[in-house]
């Protein structure tokens, strides 16, 4: 390699390094000179640090100063106080001593001027400040009363009237018809049958008068007695409806209406139940209650008078803070005994009182049952409720009828009346008590003592019963033989 090549890289490398050491020397200055700005800065904060510590400690000193002051003025404030307290207290010992003595100058004044001793004189004040307090407590206390029974009277009169204004709806039944809409004309025809068999084994078997009119669309079922004229009709809508009437039809579709009527009565059970709100209540109480819908008071429908009074009765309980459950039950159950007391010795409500606790009622139903016709002490005010919601839902306008109790109580006695003859099985009074049916029990009754019967019958119609215009007496005797091939 040449000699100046070489003296070249030896300077080169020397040049190299010179400028490596120069850029480190900058650097390291750099470093100096940001080292030195950050202590700076640093110390600039712990001096501003120290400047805020020194004003804190310089505020604290001047607050600890002025609450010294306060603390001194208040405690010279309640020096001042106790020092006013005392002299207040000195004035009040001073007066009572100065009134004390007045008194007893008074009193002995008035004991010299009356000549009686200072104890008789205080007696006899006392007892006339006594009488006096007592005639004006009286009067006051009679005053307070009046208002209080005006106060009352208006309330219970509110509760009343608007308890009655929920419950406007008319409950009263007073018809003993029900009308069947036919698809057609030609069902007429169906239903009266060839010579008219169809017709006369329907009524023959329900006992209820089928009206067959010109020009309507529709037959009338027409009996007094709503058991037998809802199960004529469920009878004579399933044959309608099916379309094939004859008297083996009729006669089963009569056997499964009644078989079917449990089940209509528990329906309507329910359905009371959830129109008052009322839950939890038996199966047989249910059924039972289903059965009232076919029954009236007065023509008032009990099933509905049920449910109103049970309504009326939880308005007036949450008005005068009674238990409305309590009185709602009770009221909804207080005539259940009115679907068996034609059948059972006892009053209705002692019959619906005995039925509901052998159901699981609890006494405080019960005693609103059994007492709200009186017949026992009601116990508690749910049972005076139960007594009033009653009254309310029987005597409101538009609530009762006493004509179709009447002719119903009429048709019953006509009824009792024919069964009373031997080997009559069955009554039906029919056409509004201008016909009785009677059926015989053909053992006991052969064809010719069937005129006899019927002679004698409306003998004894004539003589113990009052009604208008004639009875016609048919008396029926039907001799079925049933035999099993197999």
């Amino acid at each position: 390699m040449p000699q100046s090549l070489i003296i070249l890289l030896l300077l080169g490398s020397s040049l190299i390094a010179l400028l490596l050491v120069l850029f480190a020397r900058r650097e390291a200055a750099a470093e100096r000179e940001a080292a030195r700005n950050e202590a700076a800065m640093v110390r600039e904060e712990a001096q501003a640090r120290l400047a805020e510590v020194k004003r804190r400690e310089e505020n604290s000193l001047a607050r600890e100063k002025d609450v010294a002051g306060d603390q001194r003025t208040a405690q010279q404030y309640a020096r001042a106080l106790d020092e006013r307290a005392a002299v207040v207290a000195r004035d009040e010992k001073r007066l009572a001593q100065t009134r004390g003595r007045l008194e007893d100058e008074r009193t002995a004044a008035l004991a010299a001027v009356a000549k009686t001793t200072v104890d008789e004189a205080r007696t006899e004040l006392t007892e006339a400040l006594l009488e006096r307090a007592r005639a004006a407590a009286a009067v006051e206390l009679r005053r307070l009363e009046k208002r209080t029974q005006a106060n009352a009277e208006e309330r219970a009169r509110a509760i009343l009237v608007e308890a009655m204004q929920r419950q406007a709806a008319a409950s009263s039944s007073e018809h003993s018809t029900t009308w069947i809409d036919l698809p057609s004309e030609e069902m007429k025809g169906r239903i009266i049958g060839r010579e008219g068999r169809n017709i006369r084994a329907f009524e023959a078997l329900t006992g209820v008068t089928v009206v067959v009119e010109e020009g309507v669309n529709a037959v009338q079922l027409s009996c007094f007695d709503p058991d037998r004229r809802e199960i004529a009709e469920v009878t004579l809508a399933a044959l309608v409806e099916d379309g094939r009437i004859q008297p083996q039809r009729v006669e089963a579709e009569y056997t499964r209406a009644v078989a079917g009527a449990v089940q209509r009565h528990r329906a309507a059970g329910l359905d009371a139940l959830t129109a008052a709100g009322v839950s939890g209540v038996a199966t047989e109480v249910v059924d039972t209650l289903g059965r009232l819908r076919l029954r009236t008071s007065y023509g008032q429908n009990v099933l509905a008078h049920l449910v109103e009074a049970s309504q009326i009765a939880a308005d007036i309980a949450a008005a005068v803070g009674a238990d409305v459950e309590v009185a709602r039950r009770g009221a909804l159950l207080h005539d259940v005994g009115k679907a068996f007391s034609h059948e059972q010795k006892g009053t209705h409500a002692g019959l619906g009182a005995r039925f509901a606790a052998e159901h699981g009622e609890e006494p405080a139903v019960v005693n609103a049952i059994a007492a709200h016709h009186d017949d026992v002490p009601a116990e508690t005010i749910e049972a005076v409720i139960v007594q009033v919601a009653d009254a309310v839902s029987a005597s409101r306008p538009g609530a009762r009828r006493e004509d179709i109790d009447a002719y119903l109580k009429r048709m019953e006695n006509l009824e009792r009346l024919v069964l009373e003859h031997h080997g009559v099985t069955r009554v039906l009074a029919m056409a509004a008590g201008r016909e009785v049916r009677v059926v015989v029990e053909p053992d006991e009754i052969d064809d010719a003592g069937t005129q006899a019967l019927a002679r004698t019958i409306a003998e004894h119609i004539t003589q113990d019963f009052t009604f208008p215009g004639e009875i016609k007496v048919t008396v029926i005797r039907e001799l079925r033989a049933d035999a099993v091939a197999g």
